[in-house]
């Protein structure tokens, strides 16, 4: 496994792959890995013979307050783990060999927007997140040009945007979606556990919880919408230390939220603070359907 830190390394790395015939395989992430980002490896290797992992934490989809300084950087643990996995190239770039134009000219401006679906949900919470997420992606595709990229499915609407993205602008890029990788107690892994005190893990399984009870709720008699979102809204009001932000239910074909007699299939969307801590969760919900 080789670690690189520009771009001229990476672009000559993926060019002798391609030039070997190689399948070039793109897992985006801002390091602080874990089991779910290793599983997001695991998946591109399934699909891709050469497989390129990005870790930068991209500062133009952290807001102001939001915790980009203190986000967790550690590359050394992360290298050892994905080389553990045989990942064939780590890059590890610097904000300048990100944004640089060919002039050597640092621009960070935002280069593509999420529109009305990102303005919703995260969108509204944490606003321009979408936008720097979008830009940053467009940007990391043009310089890996991979023939596939993973993305987990615990951030669903960034995987929403991200189709929307290579739809529209990479129609030749495969987007695989890598499904959620959950601890013993079925708390969603992210980065930002790690932040969670041993009473903010106990807390944060509400969130799960809920999401399971969304699901029963779904069975009992064909589950409508209403009572889908009572079942897991009645898990959080008995769980008032997780500070709910939303839950929704969402059509996954545009990630509207359902009307009044939706039926099929549909995500949960659940956002809530523990202690200090934003956690995100989702589950897929077939509506009025059992």
């Amino acid at each position: 496994m080789r670690i690189v830190h520009s771009n001229l390394e990476l672009a000559q790395a993926v060019a002798e792959a391609r030039a070997a015939g190689k399948r070039i395989g793109f897992v985006p992430t801002m390091g602080a890995l874990h089991a779910g980002h290793l599983s997001l490896v695991r998946l591109a290797q399934e699909h891709a013979d050469f497989v390129v992992v990005s870790i930068f934490v991209n500062p133009l989809q952290f807001g102001a307050g939001e915790d980009f300084d203190k986000y967790p950087r550690t590359l050394e643990t992360d290298a050892a783990a994905l080389e553990t996995l045989n990942a064939d190239l780590v890059y590890a770039p610097s904000a300048n060999e990100v944004y640089a134009d060919e002039s050597g000219v640092l621009d960070q401006s935002v280069k593509h927007h999420a529109g009305p679906v990102g303005a919703g949900f995260e969108g509204a919470i944490r606003p321009g997140h979408f936008d720097g997420m979008l830009t940053v992606v467009a940007r990391l595709f043009d310089l890996v040009k991979p023939d596939v990229a993973v993305f987990g499915a615990k951030d669903a609407q960034q995987l929403f945007l991200v189709r929307q993205l290579a739809a529209e602008h990479y129609p030749a890029l495969r987007i695989v979606a890598a499904p959620i990788v959950r601890e013993a107690s079925g708390l969603a892994m992210s980065s930002r556990n790690r932040y969670l005190s041993a009473a903010d893990l106990e807390v944060a399984q509400s969130l799960s919880a809920s999401l399971r009870a969304a699901d029963a709720a779904s069975r009992a008699s064909g589950g409508t919408a209403a009572s889908i979102l009572a079942a897991a809204s009645q898990v959080m009001a008995a769980n008032p230390s997780a500070k709910l932000d939303y839950l929704a239910l969402v059509d996954q074909r545009t990630f509207a939220p359902v009307a009044d007699g939706f039926v099929g299939p549909a995500l949960m969307l659940i956002a809530a603070r523990v202690g200090t801590t934003r956690l995100l969760d989702n589950q897929e919900i077939l509506v009025g359907q059992h």
